[in-house]
């Protein structure tokens, strides 16, 4: 029996051709209907990123894959995805795609005060700087502390688009000036752990450095603070009467020292007269003491670091010590200093390694720093640039390379931030 909905719709002021020619529209829009949402539904990722050779130290793939984006996340990486299933495809051809780099020595709490860090004119807008040298996230190193912290969260954490992470000044208005980082009646370890609890997922560790004092009431109660708030130390410089061999003992593991290759009057340096490692700061690495790069203007020497390299002391990661005066010297760009790692013999995967997955654990990012499926989509396009080049250390010395790192592109929580060359843009025809 022929049910009433398999019957061509009556149509009784109209002719029988009439009737056909709409019955056959009706059939033909419904058609359209049931194919319209399959072709939406093919395209199931934002992003696809295509015939690039992709980096990912955490889960241990080097090699020619594709990496999917959807809603921000890493939503699928494997080998030939098909760019019909994607709304835009970047073609990664002869590129490196690596996950967002991570520096972990910044000062980005920039502002109107003159010659100074913290709300000041000497501290750098990371986003004129960072996403152009593919840095998705940076950590600021002590520019605020416990008392300025929510003016640096709202005036230039919550508008940037880079990631601002922030480890926290025990001085309770940061790098302010010598006179109020050097106060100790300021240094509140209390004040400083309630600010650490309120902001988790900001705040990742607690800083000491600059202080010239002989006693060690800034540096016990900043450790004091990170145990209790079970984040890591980071020790910088500037810490003229605390011996190195001391603050190493009293460091604990997973604890950071930065400017590690420096060559100044106030603090000994990593390796002797002889050209050696001093056997105690080859044993607080082993112990666990993690140790950085911290360039900036003055924070690195070749004739500390290239030995040190050559007798397997090798950096955690790449901090740069980014702020205004170090970014025109001879640090640069974060891309330049694993480039100038690259010189001195460093493998390109081990320069990805220490400047994506070893700089999110040392702050206890674990979620950071890979291409993991569910992860943030934060991604880095890498060119590699083969010619002759100079690297220059804070003496001024050059040393030459044949290889340099440039950012391609940079992605941010799954949005194109940086795009050097348009290749994930439409090209123009006349």
């Amino acid at each position: 029996m022929t049910k009433a909905a398999d019957m061509p719709v009556s149509y009784p002021h109209f002719s029988s051709r009439q009737v056909i020619v709409r019955w056959m529209y009706t059939v033909a829009l419904g058609l359209s209907l049931l194919l319209f949402p399959a072709s939406i539904s093919a395209q199931q990722y934002d992003l696809l990123l295509k015939n690039g050779h992709v980096i990912d130290p955490k889960n241990g793939i080097n090699s020619k894959i594709d990496v999917a984006i959807k809603e921000g996340k890493i939503a699928r990486v494997a080998k030939d995805i098909s760019s019909s299933q994607a709304a835009k495809t970047v073609d990664a051809t002869d590129l490196y795609i690596t996950p967002g780099l991570i520096d972990i020595h910044t000062h980005v709490f920039v502002g109107s005060k003159p010659n100074t860090f913290a709300d000041g004119s000497s501290s750098v807008s990371p986003d004129d700087f960072t996403l152009r040298s593919g840095v998705t996230t940076v950590v600021d190193a002590g520019t605020s502390g416990w008392r300025n912290f929510p003016v640096f969260k709202e005036n230039v954490i919550e508008q940037s688009k880079t990631r601002i992470l922030v480890f926290l000044n025990i001085a309770g208005t940061g790098m302010s000036g010598k006179a109020t980082q050097e106060n100790m009646e300021d240094m509140d370890s209390d004040q400083a752990i309630q600010t650490l609890k309120k902001y988790p997922d900001i705040i990742v560790g607690i800083k000491i450095g600059h202080f010239e004092g002989k006693e060690w009431t800034p540096f016990d109660r900043a450790l004091e603070a990170g145990k209790k708030a079970n984040v890591p130390l980071l020790v910088e410089c500037h810490l003229p009467q605390y011996s190195l061999e001391e603050q190493l003992n009293r460091m604990r593991p997973g604890d950071i020292i930065t400017h590690s290759y420096e060559k100044v009057s106030e603090r000994m340096p990593v390796v002797d007269e002889q050209g050696k490692v001093r056997p105690f700061v080859l044993a607080a690495q082993k112990k666990g003491i993690l140790f950085d790069v911290g360039h900036g203007g003055a924070g690195f020497w070749f004739e500390q670091a290239v030995p040190a390299w050559e007798q397997g002391f090798a950096p955690n990661s790449f901090g740069t010590d980014l702020h205004r005066f170090s970014m025109n010297a001879g640090m640069k760009s974060m891309l330049n200093v694993m480039s100038k790692y690259m010189a001195m013999g460093m493998s390109l995967d081990d320069a990805i390694l220490r400047a994506t997955w070893n700089a999110a654990k040392s702050i206890k990012r674990e979620d950071l720093g890979h291409l993991s499926e569910g992860a943030v989509a934060d991604v880095t396009i890498l060119s590699m640039q083969q010619g002759k080049f100079g690297f220059i250390d804070a003496g001024g010395n050059r040393l030459d390379g044949n290889r340099k790192l440039e950012a391609e592109l940079t992605i941010r929580a799954g949005k194109v931030v940086w795009d050097l060359n348009g290749i994930a843009a439409q090209k123009w025809t006349k």
